[in-house]
């Protein structure tokens, strides 16, 4: 039985990478979460991600990439579903999500941070703050930052969970929530856009079990197609860090600053 099962795999490998090449096109899911990944006003692909993406698969020969967008948490299922090929959202990688799909090695590395309302009246710069106070934390449905208040050991009261950031940020001004938490890329780029809200500043490290807490960010391939996440990640070695590659993602807030340097897939998986 487990040699059929290894077999349909193998196959299963071989022919998703070979229709994508035969037929030159591919879907790719994204959240609509900048800078990571987003389509424009007239359905491009945007953001860190989806742009390396691009980038990738054009140099494998696949020169037509579409876009599904949908909520993060319905990425992970999207991808199984075969809704969409490869998940280019910038989605960090953690044991957890490696037990469900495969990941490419990761292309940024970055900490996290809080959203609050101008002047920060709660004066939240830290999970610890959370615990402190009589607050509530937003966090995004499938998001890292939901099990990092667990983790930290925040009362599930203290948490609300939101559908994307845009609802966040409505919930952060309406008062339903008193912080939003994410990435602080993230959270900066929408403090940009809104002059209600701002990035909460200084913002204490993040640390867990006496661990600091950074993100690695990459992209989901389906268990079975693994050969095209080796494809992807041969070309994706000689592109980061190069300067076409920091030219590409400084637009967005990315650069040699958040280089994710050696890691790899694999170590952060375990």
């Amino acid at each position: 039985m487990s040699f059929c099962v290894a077999l349909f795999s193998i196959t299963a490998t071989a022919s998703t990478l070979d229709k994508i090449k035969e037929e030159g096109k591919i879907t790719i899911g994204v959240a609509n979460e900048v800078p990571y990944g987003y389509t424009t006003p007239d359905g491009e692909p945007a953001g860190e991600a989806p742009s390396i993406a691009v980038h990738i698969l054009n140099e494998l020969g696949v020169k037509d990439v579409n876009v599904v967008v949908t909520e993060f948490g319905s990425l992970i299922p999207g991808l199984r579903a075969g809704r969409f090929d490869v998940i280019a959202a910038g989605m960090y990688i953690t044991p957890k999500r490696c037990m469900q799909i495969a990941f490419s090695n990761p292309t940024y590395s970055i900490g996290e941070g809080f959203l609050v309302k101008n002047g920060n009246p709660e004066a939240l710069n830290g999970y610890d703050n959370i615990n402190d106070k009589s607050v509530k934390l937003g966090v995004m449905s499938g998001s890292v930052e939901y099990g990092y208040a667990r983790d930290f050991g925040i009362a599930m009261n203290k948490i609300v969970t939101l559908p994307d950031y845009p609802s966040g940020v409505a919930a952060l001004k309406s008062g339903r929530i008193d912080a939003l938490a994410g990435t602080s890329l993230t959270m900066a780029s929408l403090a940009q856009k809104d002059d209600r809200v701002e990035l909460a500043q200084p913002f204490t490290p993040l640390m867990i079990d006496g661990k600091s807490v950074k993100g690695y960010g990459g992209f989901g391939f389906r268990p079975a197609d693994l050969d095209l996440r080796d494809a992807f990640n041969t070309e994706l070695g000689s592109f980061i860090d190069s300067e076409a590659h920091i030219a590409m993602v400084t637009p967005y807030g990315f650069g040699k600053h958040t280089s994710p340097g050696e890691m790899t897939a694999k170590a952060l998986c375990q």
